[in-house]
């Protein structure tokens, strides 16, 4: 299972390929329709969809001379499962982190102040 989820979460570290991956959640497209709006060659996103393809996020199907690509949802499935475990946490009460690292940095700025009375204000 770790094997598989380096494969996606490397997968999905570039940006061009989640931006094939938003693509593919329209339609399933030909290989040449997925290069179009990339400033790149074929070979280099074909390169793309093979990365994306071993991690089980597209598949490839080859129709008489057109390669199409799809989506494969269930290739996401393990990564979901893996970063719902970090659900049980709790969720960061962002207003006060921020009061949290106003204060901190109040603190670097001026150290003659008395750290319990900042954390009082």
């Amino acid at each position: 299972m770790t094997r598989d989820l380096d494969q996606v979460f490397s997968a999905l570290a570039d940006p061009t390929r989640r931006r094939i991956l938003a693509m593919l959640l329209e339609d399933d497209m030909a290989v040449t329709d997925v290069a179009e709006p990339f400033e790149m060659s074929l070979a280099a996103v074909s390169k793309h969809l093979g990365i994306l393809t071993r991690a089980g996020l597209i598949s490839q199907d080859k129709r008489g001379r057109i390669t199409w690509c799809k989506l494969e949802p269930g290739g996401l499935h393990a990564a979901s499962v893996w970063m719902q475990g970090f659900g049980q946490f709790e969720p960061v009460n962002l207003d006060d982190f921020e009061r949290f690292l106003a204060a901190e940095l109040t603190l670097d700025a001026d150290p003659g102040l008395d750290t319990d009375e900042s954390v009082m204000e």
